[in-house]
């Protein structure tokens, strides 16, 4: 298993190395997460090669793609599909029980419209991904890094968008959430020094969550016990 790699920069921006941008957890399986992956993967799994996916052959038509990066158990990207069908999904994880689950639920549900990487993002979106081919790419709740010190492991850097921004189609959409506002900051300010991005906020900050993002049991919890969430939008412009 490859691991998700980001650049590391010094303080004045000076490029260092590439890092690890999360810890591996893998997990056991469950037999149903087990069995989801062997029934559903034929058909919903997509096998990492360092060529470019050919997407309408691998959704069988043509529509516009979303692409999420780290879905967890799959929850919310399976709803979202589902309320979607004129969109085509794409989910990338690494941890094998979310990406089984993910199937499970997907079956269940009777999404078809969905597809599913278990590899490195960084990986996928570099080899698998031909530039110009995204109409959104999603980010929610990312781990965090909260200590100053790891603050370098966080997956949104400024090569990192750069690298988003490619294979973004013009007028695309970076979608983030976070529930820690140090790191809502921290896109904000990446963000908004990033070449060919403008903000959709009308503030100049954060939107309003949108209808296409789902509430999660957790984010509902953190409401209730008033918890902020920081959702930032920002559409490729050249």
């Amino acid at each position: 298993m490859s691991e998700v790699t980001t650049a590391e920069f010094s303080d004045n921006g000076k490029y260092l190395r590439k890092i690890r941008s999360f810890v591996l957890r893998e997990g056991r399986l469950t037999k149903g997460q087990e069995q989801a992956l062997e029934t559903q993967w034929p058909t919903m799994g997509l096998d990492y090669t360092p060529t470019s996916l050919d997407l309408a052959a691998a959704f069988g038509r043509e529509a516009d793609v979303v692409l999420e990066i780290g879905f967890g158990m799959g929850a919310s990207l399976v709803q979202m599909a589902k309320a979607a069908p004129e969109l085509n999904y794409i989910g990338i994880e690494v941890h094998k029980p979310g990406v089984g689950a993910c199937l499970g639920d997907a079956a269940k549900e009777g999404v078809t419209n969905l597809r599913v990487f278990h590899h490195d993002a960084v990986e996928v979106l570099e080899n698998s991904i031909a530039d110009g081919s995204l109409s959104r790419v999603q980010l929610f709740f990312p781990d965090p890094w909260h200590k100053a010190r790891h603050h370098k492991r966080r997956i949104v850097q400024p090569e990192f968008v750069q690298l988003l921004r490619r294979k973004l189609k013009i007028g695309g959409v970076f979608h983030m959430a976070t529930d820690w506002e140090n790191y809502a900051e921290h896109m904000l300010e990446v963000m908004s020094a990033a070449e060919g991005y403008a903000n959709q906020s009308n503030s100049n900050d954060y939107v309003e969550r949108p209808d296409h993002r789902p509430l999660t049991k957790f984010e509902a919890r953190g409401h209730r016990l008033g918890h902020g969430v920081w959702d930032l939008m920002f559409e490729r412009t050249v």
